[in-house]
């Protein structure tokens, strides 16, 4: 699907789920860990926050890779209000999702592609909302044993079983919440020409 004559690409990320996605439909991509510092960043809400980041990391690849194009992502996890992180444990990832339970978590998936042929760039805000049915400490904490998504915003991985604690998901593309909203990014590919039509 990837067309042999267009310009390098570069998924800027440490995220190995990120990568996953892109091997779906791209033969040709090299990753680059952008080393953002994620908790330097602030912005007025999480929309903004993590449109922010996904800016930073895509400017911070471009900077040293000026003939290529670059993909910058980032996800806001936001509950009542606050922002939710990656747990990094088990006994966090148990809290998370207890704190979930029986409500709603929305998902802020931003990108931003970076093309330096057009001197453009292109950005897409996804949100997905996911509304958690109800649950107790065991059924977390079997879930935490079973997935361990210690490195994931909200303590599930959808691409595993998360989705084994949700009453519903409100979206327009579900590839968001694994990290990358590939519908919008393959039509932004189609349209630089990185992606035969």
């Amino acid at each position: 699907m990837q067309n042999p004559s267009a310009a390098p690409l570069i998924l800027a990320s440490s995220s190995r789920y990120r990568r996953r996605q892109l091997e779906r439909f791209l033969d040709e991509f090299e990753v680059v860990e952008p080393g953002v510092d994620e908790s330097a960043e602030s912005a007025p809400d999480p929309a903004a926050l993590a449109a922010a980041l996904a800016r930073r990391k895509a400017e911070a690849v471009a900077g040293k890779h000026r003939d290529a194009v670059i993909i910058g992502a980032d996800q806001v996890a936001e509950l009542e209000g606050r922002v939710v992180g990656k747990p990094g444990d088990h006994a966090r990832a148990v809290e998370q999702l207890m704190s979930a339970s029986g409500k709603t978590m929305e998902f802020l998936t931003a990108v931003c592609v970076l093309d330096p042929h057009r001197r453009k760039r292109y950005e897409h805000l996804d949100r997905t909302t996911v509304r958690f049915r109800r649950f107790d400490r065991r059924q977390a904490e079997v879930y935490v044993e079973h997935d361990k998504p210690y490195d994931c915003a909200g303590s599930f991985r959808m691409e595993g079983a998360g989705f084994v604690l949700f009453h519903s998901v409100k979206t327009e593309d579900p590839t968001a919440l694994i990290g990358l909203p590939m519908i919008w990014l393959a039509a932004t590919l189609r349209e630089l020409g990185l992606l035969q039509p």
